[in-house]
């Protein structure tokens, strides 16, 4: 029987003994570990350092699928933790900025996007998030609550919820050095960021619920992607629980 695509896929990039790649990276070649959106108009997150947050074991404990929200309005300050927590710079060691979630090379694939639909003091619309700056960079302006609505197959939460993160891969930035194999570690970095994200909404007593079920293409036309060098790979809500 004919394998199919997944089990190509899982065949195909597998490490074998002694026929692993070969060859040298050319560093000058290495894709830049984040992306911004110049001249694009920005909001400043408040600083995340020094949030109280409860113990790691109560979050744990604590940490739900959540899909009915309320109307009340993300604070921008949550927002900003959130941000951070997902992949967020943590420190910078010998000239280099790391983040809070693990990626493999620490080349950092994932981008993270806001659908704001409910934000204290933004404006509805998409935007980027630059972690350099910690800030958002705006895409575009408007409600698209009904667009991501039926983008991630009608599910309601993506309308109520006052805010989706939605990750995309920028698969270059992984391939530069895995080759094939970086397919493979694009899902792992996006699950390490969906689960701070998840540990951090409940810190914040904040309801959250992961997404995967979604038209790939629909997505990327809303992020305005071309779903090839760049394409979403997870996203999640967050709100208020109803």
């Amino acid at each position: 029987m004919p394998q199919q695509v997944g089990e190509r896929f899982q065949h195909e990039t597998r490490y074998v003994r002694h026929h692993m790649p070969t060859g040298f990276l050319n560093l000058e070649q290495m894709p830049s570990p984040v992306k911004e959106y110049p001249g694009a108009r920005v909001i400043a997150l408040p600083d995340p350092a020094g949030r109280r947050t409860p113990t790691l074991g109560k979050v744990l404990r604590a940490r739900r699928s959540v899909r009915r929200y309320a109307s009340t309005p993300l604070a921008l300050a949550d927002l900003s933790f959130l941000l951070w927590a997902g992949n967020g710079r943590q420190r910078t060691e010998h000239g280099q900025s790391f983040r809070t979630a693990p990626s493999a090379g620490a080349l950092y694939p994932i981008e993270t996007y806001v659908l704001a639909h409910q934000v204290e003091d933004v404006p509805a619309g998409l935007y980027h998030f630059g972690v350099r700056d910690h800030r958002l960079e705006e895409v575009a302006l408007g409600d698209f609550r009904r667009e991501i609505t039926q983008a991630a197959l009608e599910q309601g939460m993506c309308r109520e919820a006052p805010a989706v993160l939605l990750w995309t891969a920028v698969f270059a930035r992984a391939t530069w050095k895995y080759g094939q194999r970086a397919y493979r570690y694009v899902y792992l970095d996006a699950g390490h960021i969906a689960q701070n994200l998840a540990l951090a909404a409940a810190a914040l007593q904040l309801g959250s619920c992961q997404i995967a079920a979604l038209f790939d293409d629909e997505v990327n036309a809303l992020l305005r992607l071309d779903g090839v060098e760049e394409g979403i790979i997870y996203m999640s809500v967050v709100g208020h629980p109803g």
